[in-house]
């Protein structure tokens, strides 16, 4: 199967004008690849926050792990999160698989933060393992601070570091599971229940997406890590302070399936 790998950013100096001009509301930095050639290449090596894309770790150890149908606690924690959340209370029971499926499709962070509590010990100790399997996947220039992607002093990530970390994801097929849902429902073990639709607005409009994870935060802006596939090709596009990542998501990925290899 064709692979295409695509980050997106803004004032990368393109090695084409045709590259230029694929990317009129980029932000910050770009890659793309086919077949394992780099097609477009701009500050693929820029630090940037990574909002809840970061998330994509967090989901990536948790399903490395296993223990998927294990009910887990929600801690004080977790329940006190900030931020896109579900609601849940403190000493709630969900699955793990549950709580991932929040995670990954509404971008909860009381759920992602239980996850990591349970996992762990502590979120501190699971940022450590984040930050050790970000080093296992050669992602040299991101940093953890926390399991969820609120901004933070020393946090940052990269668009050739996180198209690593989404190719990784995407190889799972328990993170593609919940990513390409548009709408899904979870319970805790007392029958309390949250329905929520995806935050990735590509799901169901974009003809062949299937994930992959959005994020924003003051800091970051808007995010984007989306995968789609077509015609036998796969295009996996990070966008990090996308000025639109919808409607430019769009093109985006028209251009991609659309651009011949090297």
């Amino acid at each position: 199967m064709v692979t295409l790998m695509l980050a997106l950013g803004l004032a990368a100096a393109a090695p084409a004008a045709a590259a230029r001009n694929a990317y009129p509301k980029a932000a910050a930095a770009y890659v793309v690849e086919r077949d394992g050639k780099v097609l477009w290449s701009g500050n693929a090596g820029k630090r940037l926050p990574p909002a809840s894309l970061a998330k994509m770790m967090t989901a990536l150890l948790v399903i490395e792990e296993g223990r998927l149908d294990e009910a887990v606690t929600v801690s004080r924690a977790a329940a006190r999160e900030t931020g896109t959340r579900l609601g849940l209370r403190e000493g709630d029971r969900l699955k793990a698989r549950d709580l991932l499926t929040a995670a990954i499709v509404r971008s909860a962070n009381d759920a992602c933060r239980a996850l990591a509590d349970a996992r762990a010990g502590s979120e501190k100790a699971f940022v450590v393992k984040m930050n050790a399997r970000a080093a296992d996947l050669g992602m040299k220039d991101t940093r953890f601070a926390n399991a969820c992607g609120h901004d933070a002093d020393g946090q940052y990530s990269t668009a050739a570091d996180l198209v690593r970390l989404a190719n990784a994801a995407a190889g799972r097929p328990e993170y593609m599971s919940a990513a390409k849902l548009e709408r899904a429902t979870v319970r805790t073990e007392a029958g309390g229940e949250f329905a929520f639709d995806n935050t990735n607005a590509l799901i169901g409009r974009y003809p062949g997406a299937i994930g992959l994870k959005t994020g924003t935060t003051p800091g970051a802006g808007t995010c984007l890590a989306a995968l789609a596939e077509k015609d036998g090709s796969r295009v996996l596009m990070v966008l990090l302070r996308a000025r639109d990542r919808w409607w430019g998501g769009d093109a985006l990925l028209d251009r991609a399936f659309a651009a011949d290899p090297p």
